[in-house]
């Protein structure tokens, strides 16, 4: 019998959702073969191919359905996964049926059709059948498939990267992204990780007061040791939310990393960690272009002028064109309103970009200079302040997240306590 992990077509995610909500889990490295039987849904196939999720996957397609996935199998392994395309209730469970005889056991069925009708899912399943998707399909129903037969529905929120980069370099970008992770972790209540991957002079370990004896870079170069145990006994914990994997910030070695260096870390902290930040230095390398499309949201930090304005509409028309079934990246404004300094105003900005930026955060060097200089986060020296609101409000944006309400305490909880302690 084909195993199967059961999947409720009652139950797809609704799309109407906010793109931030219908978070969906990259696959692992696996092999998934499609038969299809219309040009279109082998189209959507393909195109599900090219998406960042599927990037560890090894897909082909084939046409002829059904019969031709049962005729291949008769003589060859079955991947993983197989998707397959077919029209009637009978032609489906006879099909089934036949394939089940070549099937190697443990291989998961995607079936495609065009038959809205409990009865028939429930019969599929009961035929080991692991998802069944109505026709038409687009790329990202195929994805989402796919992806959600390797992740449970219940861990929907653990994983989620978010890389933070600069439009430019010097535009507080770090400081924005240590910001936004510490308002996840303290407002959000959510666990998360900030991945310096600025290596020669990041700026992370400062900005949290610690300094850690190891980090990012012990990781990055001992590829072969890393699990969740060894990234464990790497991070440093600066709140009882937040962990930091920092960077050395040294000059010993030069930090020339091949696209994948970083792949085996995210990989182990996505199955660790419910958040993780990448602070992303302003460079372009392949490493860097491959965290900033494998994240599953972006938030491009730049100031008000003309560089800053050139770049982000580079970054963003790159991304999006890589990213097509994503969330166009988000872009915020940093030292908004510097004296007798002649800027671009977001309205400009965001005619320009076809978006309007997040958030526009406002030039205050008394504050974030000490902030910098004391180890510390602007809600840790003014909790009420707007630009503390605006990074929690990014927070709640990248995230999808509310603030989680603290309980209030009335003038009777004193005596309450003395009560409860008798």
């Amino acid at each position: 019998m084909i195993s199967y992990a059961r999947q409720n077509p009652e139950q797809q995610p609704d799309l109407t959702l906010p793109p931030a909500e219908d978070h969906i889990a990259p696959a692992p490295r696996v092999s998934v073969q499609a038969f299809c039987d219309t040009v279109e849904t082998a189209a959507a196939v393909q195109s599900a191919g090219e998406d960042r999720r599927l990037g560890k996957a090894h897909l082909k397609i084939q046409m002829g359905g059904m019969a031709a996935a049962t005729e291949a199998y008769r003589s060859a392994p079955t991947p993983n996964v197989i998707i397959l395309e077919t029209e009637g209730r009978n032609d489906i469970l006879t099909g089934l049926d036949q394939l089940a005889s070549v099937c190697d056991a443990g291989t998961r069925v995607i079936v495609i059709g065009r038959i809205n009708d409990v009865a028939l899912y429930r019969e599929l399943v009961r035929r080991g059948v692991s998802d069944y998707v109505i026709a038409p399909v687009t790329a990202i129903d195929v994805v989402r498939s796919v992806c959600n037969l390797f992740s449970a529905p219940e861990a929907k929120a653990v994983g989620r990267v978010i890389a933070v980069v600069g439009a430019k370099g010097g535009v507080g970008a770090s400081t924005i992204a240590h910001n936004v992770a510490f308002a996840i972790a303290r407002d959000l209540a959510l666990d998360s990780v900030v991945a310096d991957l600025d290596l020669a002079f990041g700026t992370a370990g400062l900005d949290y007061n610690q300094d850690p004896p190891q980090g990012i870079a012990d990781a990055v170069f001992s590829p072969d040791r890393v699990d969740t145990a060894f990234i464990d006994r790497l991070l440093s914990k600066c709140t009882d939310h937040l962990s930091l994997l920092a960077a050395p910030a040294t000059l010993d070695k030069v930090y020339d990393f091949g696209a994948d260096a970083f792949d085996s870390i995210f990989d182990t902290l996505r199955t660790s960690m419910p958040c993780i930040v990448l602070d992303v230095p302003h460079q372009w390398s392949g490493w860097t272009k491959r965290a900033l499309i494998a994240a599953d949201d972006i938030l491009i930090v730049a100031m008000p002028d003309l560089a800053n304005l050139r770049n982000t509409k580079n970054l963003v028309d790159l991304l999006k064109a890589s990213r097509p079934n994503d969330r166009a990246p988000l872009y915020c404004l940093n030292q908004v309103g510097v004296p007798k300094r002649p800027e671009i105003n977001a309205g400009e900005f965001a005619k320009a970009i076809e978006s309007q930026p997040i958030a526009a955060i406002p030039f205050d060097p008394q504050m974030f200079g000490s902030a910098a200089n004391n180890g510390q986060m602007i809600a840790e020296i003014s909790a009420g302040h707007r630009t503390t609101e605006l990074f929690l409000q990014i927070a709640q944006r990248l995230t999808g997240r509310a603030e989680t309400k603290k309980p209030r305490g009335s003038f009777l909880s004193p005596l309450l306590e003395k009560l409860r302690a008798k």
